[in-house]
């Protein structure tokens, strides 16, 4: 059965504010040095979340942003999301954590746990329990389910909705697509079955931010180096009232897309914005257009599978504004 979220459609207040954003970064793997994809040495991990709080920084609590979402943010907040229960996040990171009380959010695919390289349902409720965690549901089978029917998809998360309310007793309420990626439909489908969902585009959150498209940075081997990790920390939201197409899954007849970005009137700065894209599987700047506060692109070319990615930043008077944009790439 679905609990059905009142805020199913993300109706944000969708008005400027001097919101400072909850930036989330998302973790895998903790010391399996041979996947350094998804991978982070606990090294590596113990300096980054010692430099949050040298940048004093403090950590959200996932309730906390569920509960205030709407409410500006008078100073910037991290969230910290681990995705897939790997067991090497039990072995390695859950103890650094749970000594230093760090809230966080384990998204969970409930196919693999108790499969070798992850989890067991008791590590996961030995995790639960504590009142700084919150279990994330991420799926059953992890797979790539944009791929899938639409009933497919539908029948993936209800198989999971019965194990978590077997094994938990509830469902959980914040979801997180499997490797990023959902169409229209499944965020919409998403969007009337839980309360947040997180995707795997660069950005910071604030309040006009779509619920169920939020962005979130991925930590790993590749992007962890402790310089980058401090330009991503010390990032600021980049607000906008509309982002268009509302379809991410892109195929012959829409791609490129037509991509514009609406923003507010009383937004400073914007015009200084710059945006970078992948189409042609190259990045280069983007050639952007202003038709008064509506940014739009004009790629290059169409976008090659699997994906495409557009960032924008801005130089807001010293403040480093961003945020990203992911298209999964059909080949029919």
């Amino acid at each position: 059965m679905f609990f059905v979220n009142c805020n199913a459609e993300g109706d944000n207040i969708k008005q400027y504010s001097n919101d400072e954003g909850v930036l989330s970064i998302m973790y895998h793997r903790f010391n399996e040095n041979k996947y350094p994809s998804t991978n982070i040495k606990m090294e590596v991990f113990q300096n980054q979340i010692q430099l949050i709080k040298d940048l004093n920084y403090a950590f959200i609590h996932p309730n906390n942003l569920q509960k205030n979402f709407d409410i500006p943010k008078k100073q910037k907040k991290i969230l910290l999301t681990i995705d897939d229960a790997f067991q090497s996040f039990y072995n390695e990171a859950w103890p650094f954590l749970k000594k230093n009380k760090i809230p966080f959010i384990l998204f969970v695919s409930t196919e693999p746990v108790g499969n070798r390289g992850y989890m067991s349902w008791s590590q996961i409720k030995e995790i639960e329990k504590e009142d700084f965690v919150v279990i994330g549901h991420h799926s059953h089978t992890h797979d790539y389910l944009i791929d899938k029917t639409n009933q497919e998809f539908v029948s993936d998360i209800e198989k999971a909705n019965n194990i978590f309310k077997n094994k938990l007793g509830y469902i959980p309420k914040l979801f997180s697509y499997p490797f990023g990626e959902y169409s229209e439909f499944m965020r919409d489908y998403i969007s009337k079955n839980f309360s947040l969902a997180f995707g795997q585009h660069s950005g910071v959150i604030d309040i006009n931010k779509e619920k169920f498209q939020l962005p979130r940075f991925p930590i790993n081997e590749h992007y962890g180096e402790l310089k980058r990790f401090k330009s991503i920390i010390k990032t600021y939201p980049l607000q906008y009232k509309n982002l268009n197409p509302l379809e991410k899954k892109l195929n012959k007849q829409n791609n490129p897309p037509l991509f514009s970005v609406e923003f507010f009137n009383n937004q400073k700065n914007i015009k200084n914005i710059s945006c970078y894209s992948n189409e042609g599987d190259k990045w280069e700047k983007s050639n952007i257009k202003f038709t008064n506060n509506i940014l739009s692109i004009e790629f290059r070319e169409a976008f090659l599978p699997r994906r495409g990615r557009i960032n924008c930043s801005l130089n807001d008077n010293g403040k480093w504004r961003w945020f990203g944009t992911q298209f999964i790439i059909s080949k029919n």
